[in-house]
């Protein structure tokens, strides 16, 4: 408040601080006001934005404007067919007038005399049934009758219609305003022309019936546009829901998020829906399964040969982790099925090329079965010395030195043995480092006297692979078994072919077996002695296959696997044959 130096209050200062106080405080209103407003804005804008509310209001305008149309063009043709029935209504109304004998006596005749008597019957007709006018011409082109009595006894500037004897129906625009126009040919008793009856009704009254019928067509145009618009809201809701409330720019954007995913990881991506036909797949599937680029809307059965994979693919149950061979690759194949809303949409599977790392595997399990071989002959090799040892300090060289040629015969001898009928340097250390294996196991591994192969043989990687899963094969097979357990390996090269042939005194392979034994995944092993998750055989089968050759399996007791390679490398089928 302001105050006087004496202390009273100065009314003039307080006036000026409350105008200033309520000035504040409208200002301060009229912001919020304009912020609630544009925060209304806004948010009405957002609405604006979304996909359901842009196809509701378009489609609302959509049936505005067309209903708008559609009521315009039928008012016009409403109008249209009340001018029609007004103009035979006034043909109607001619007509009867036509047929009044006063009316043909007294122009047959034409005696002036009758003038008055034809405008009293024309004035009362046109009173009586509403028309604008009832007009006599005869045949001189006078006007007999005319509600504009000025206008009686004068000539028209037109020639008379209706002396062609039809009647003529238009909309005339004449002296008593725009009509409905009928004109017919008057004829007396003996059937002469004696001139036209034109009778006129006012369009205002033409005006006044469409626009008392209007209403109730409106009516139901308004109710039309109502349930379109109702079903324009629905169609809406329904597309939100089909679209989970997605707007047009968030669908682009998942669009291009998922091409840009899909094509961008280095793992295989296929969608299958429930009728099994592929829906989705990128480029890594594409090379993984050599499929074409146009499989999408094509069932797996039609784009897949029969095999692991596709039964990997056709499948709904939950897949994890399955190790799948092909001809190229070693995948690991995981399946999931898709499930939106309640409802089954098919099956995603992905697929992982793990043959690099399978290769570094198995080249790991190598150096792995090398140390270990070294191992146990490092183990052997200290009972040795150890025995060595006690013979020299019991004072016995001569038996020291015996011993020492024995154990060198040994060695040396299963050394001669391979390099003799081996020449490959690859498969003779893979021999050696089985026979470690072999012995540390306490099974005899032997080497068939009629091997021969060569330094260089063909396909010597995959030789080995086929040879090393076999041999280990063996080795499980005859683990459970009692002693003396025995397995013989022998390979034989020629001009043709080369066979290898593996033998075991196992149990053997029972005849259910024979056909699922090469399956990815399949196993008879159980317990400590599951090594290879029954992907050895399979891995045998797929090296086969990939050179051409075929396998033979005896049934037993003790089974004997026979490989035979071709020395050309084209691939065929394989063939299992039971011996």
């Amino acid at each position: 408040m302001y105050v006087r130096d004496d202390g009273g209050s100065n009314p003039q200062a307080l006036s000026r601080f409350c105008a200033m106080r309520l000035l504040r405080a409208l200002a301060v209103i009229s912001a919020h006001k304009a912020h609630a407003i544009r925060c209304d804005n806004q948010v009405m804008l957002k609405r604006m934005k979304k996909l359901s509310t842009q196809m509701f209001l378009a489609h609302l305008v959509i049936l505005t404007v067309s209903t708008a149309i559609g009521f315009l063009l039928f008012a016009t043709t409403a109008r249209g067919h009340l001018d029609d029935d007004y103009q035979s209504r006034a043909a109607a109304i001619a007509q009867t007038f036509a047929q009044n004998g006063s009316v043909q006596t007294c122009l047959a005749a034409r005696n002036p005399a009758c003038d008055a008597e034809v405008q009293a019957l024309a004035t009362t007709t046109a009173e009586k049934t509403g028309s604008a006018f009832v007009v006599v011409i005869d045949t001189s082109s006078v006007r007999v009758s005319h509600p504009n009595t000025s206008l009686i006894g004068k000539r028209v500037s037109e020639s008379l219609l209706a002396a062609d004897g039809r009647v003529h129906l238009r909309v005339d625009n004449g002296a008593t305003g725009v009509t409905a126009n009928a004109i017919v040919p008057l004829y007396s008793a003996d059937r002469a022309f004696i001139g036209e009856i034109s009778v006129g009704i006012k369009e205002d009254s033409v005006s006044s019936a469409l626009l008392s019928q209007l209403p109730s067509y409106g009516i139901w145009f308004v109710v039309m546009l109502l349930l379109g618009g109702l079903a324009s809201f629905g169609l809406s809701t329904l597309l939100r829901k089909r679209t989970f409330g997605l707007e047009l720019d968030e669908i682009a954007r998942l669009l291009q998020e998922r091409e840009a995913t899909l094509h961008g990881i280095r793992e295989g991506v296929i969608a299958i829906d429930p009728s099994g036909r592929i829906s989705i797949t990128n480029d890594e599937a594409q090379r993984l399964l050599r499929l074409a680029e146009n499989v999408v809307g094509h069932r797996v059965e039609d784009v897949l040969p029969p095999g692991p994979v596709r039964d990997a693919l056709t499948g709904t149950s939950v897949v994890t982790d399955q190790i799948v061979l092909t001809d190229d690759f070693w995948l690991v194949v995981n399946r999931m099925p898709v499930t939106l809303t309640g409802q089954a949409h098919g099956v995603v599977v992905t697929l992982q090329d793990r043959t690099v790392v399978e290769a570094l595997s198995r080249e790991l399990d190598g150096e792995r079965s090398l140390t270990e071989s070294m191992r146990a002959q490092q183990h052997e090799f200290s009972n040795r010395m150890h025995g060595i040892a006690g013979l020299l300090e019991l004072g016995r060289p001569e038996e020291a030195l015996e011993y020492v040629n024995e154990i060198r015969g040994t060695a040396a001898d299963l050394d001669q043995t391979l390099r003799t009928h081996i020449a490959a340097p690859q498969i003779v250390g893979l021999m050696l480092g089985k026979a470690s294996e072999a012995n540390e196991r306490g099974i005899q591994l032997v080497l068939d006297p009629a091997t021969s192969i060569g330094a260089a043989p063909q396909s010597v990687q995959s030789l080995t692979t086929i040879l090393g899963n076999l041999i280990d094969n063996a080795f499980d097979a005859v683990a459970g078994t009692p002693a003396p357990r025995r397995v013989q390996v022998g390979i034989e090269e020629n001009d043709d072919e080369i066979r290898v042939t593996v033998m075991d005194n196992g149990p053997g392979v029972p005849s259910a077996v024979l056909p699922e034994m090469f399956r990815n995944g399949f196993t008879t092993k159980r317990g400590s002695i599951v090594r290879h998750s029954g992907l050895g055989l399979a891995l045998v089968e797929n090296t086969v296959a990939k050179l051409g050759g075929t396998i033979a399996v005896s049934e037993g007791p003790g089974a004997t696997f026979l490989i035979v390679l071709p020395r050309s490398t084209a691939a065929h089928e394989t063939r299992t044959v039971t011996a």
